[in-house]
């Protein structure tokens, strides 16, 4: 980690944070479903929330690993506005993908078409696009119609 910062594990009490991080960087929205009950429970099913945090406590940035039982999911990969241009993200992405290769499974993440410096990121570090694939996504499990 550059000077200055550390990397560490998700702590209870620390959702308040994330949750601002999160809206700060346009990450989060209530459709989502984004809250500390469900970081508890990907948590609880073998997941890890990474904080990159400043010697001050200030929260940095976030890296959320999912588990689906096949493949982690990097989710909410996400630097501090003020704090982003300088390399962090590339510093802070070795620690994530460490904790991801101690999983032991196929990572996978989202990244949105327009973000071409997140784009840059990752695939400096070895990811590849999945061509042809469109992601598709139901929030609304509850009205689910019969087929």
């Amino acid at each position: 980690m550059p000077p200055g910062f550390r990397c560490r594990d998700y702590q209870p009490g620390d959702f308040p944070a994330i949750q601002d991080l999160w809206a700060a960087t346009g990450l989060s929205w209530p459709q989502r479903g984004d809250s500390a009950a469900a970081v508890e429970r990907t948590l609880v099913l073998g997941g890890r929330l990474l904080m990159l945090e400043e010697d001050t406590g200030r929260l940095a940035g976030t890296a959320w690993l999912t588990l689906d039982g096949r493949r982690t999911c990097l989710h909410h990969f996400a630097i501090r506005p003020d704090l982003q241009g300088r390399g962090l993200g590339r510093r802070f992405l070795d620690p994530v993908l460490e904790a991801a290769r101690a999983l032991g499974l196929q990572l996978k993440l989202e990244v949105h078409r327009d973000n071409t410096a997140a784009q840059a990121l990752y695939r400096h570090a070895g990811f590849n696009p999945v061509e042809d694939i469109d992601v598709m996504i139901m929030r609304e499990t509850q009205a689910v119609p019969n087929v």
